[in-house]
């Protein structure tokens, strides 16, 4: 790690040369616009087509392992 973190700290020091006054901080590289659909219900699908899909069920739902099995 000390490999890593030597790598990391010298590339933080090559930013602290560069002239950024005017420069505006952001959070993203691009502009983000609108990111997110906007939250409408809408009908789920049937749980039989659902299910169909599945390689294990018991009871109409989904059955998976239990954490402590793959322990």
């Amino acid at each position: 790690m000390t490999g890593e973190l030597s790598g990391i700290l010298a590339h933080v020091d090559r930013i602290a040369e560069l002239d950024l006054d005017g420069v505006a901080p952001t959070s993203h590289v691009v502009e983000l616009e609108n990111g997110l659909r906007p939250d409408q219900p809408r009908p789920s699908w049937p749980r039989d087509v659902v299910l169909a899909q599945a390689p294990d069920r018991l009871d109409g739902a989904f059955r998976v392992p239990s954490p402590q099995a793959e322990a």
